[in-house]
């Protein structure tokens, strides 16, 4: 599977400092680019996690470009030509990341326009959401990036959240 034109270019972002955007029209079902990187092992995977997180912390960046890839091994993505590693985090992702044959691909979940930034759902688990804020602005967006399935609990966490804030004032 190869992306043998060009449909993607990197530039300026509205949701996270640079994004991956359609040059021309992308049909949904299309896939759009390959996300290349390094394979490691979980264990190489959680140590660079923490460590690209606590730099990322330092600098105000999310720089955090790992997949899951199997029960063993992790895609590191944190290297120079891999322009997949531009796409950024929206609620309401035209894109999904899809493991065809161990190989990580963008697939457009919709038709795509020329212009559009190109997104998907990083996924991240509950445990973690209130460490990550998302900038997408979609309707559906609770402000925080975290898996679809686990949206209504979040905000269930941060209605409580906000009352117990509320009786303290």
């Amino acid at each position: 599977m190869t992306s043998e034109t060009r449909s993607y270019v990197v530039r300026r972002s509205s949701i996270h400092n640079r994004g991956l955007y359609a040059r021309t029209s992308i049909e949904e079902g299309e896939y759009i680019i390959e996300y290349k990187g390094e394979k490691i092992s979980k264990a190489e995977s959680e140590r660079r996690a923490l460590s690209q997180e606590a730099r990322g912390k330092k600098n105000q960046s999310g720089q955090v470009y790992i997949f899951d890839l199997n029960k063993r091994f992790d895609l590191d993505g944190n290297k120079p030509g891999n322009l997949a590693r531009f796409a950024n985090h929206s609620c309401e992702p035209n894109c999904e990341a899809v493991n065809y044959r161990g190989r990580i691909w963008f697939v457009a979940l919709r038709d795509i326009e020329p212009g559009e930034e190109l997104t998907f759902d990083y996924g991240y688990a509950l445990e973690s959401a209130l460490d990550h804020p998302c900038r997408c602005g979609k309707p559906s967006c609770i402000g925080y990036i975290v898996n679809e399935a686990d949206r209504p609990k979040l905000k269930k966490m941060l209605r409580k959240k906000k009352k117990k804030k509320e009786k303290k004032s």
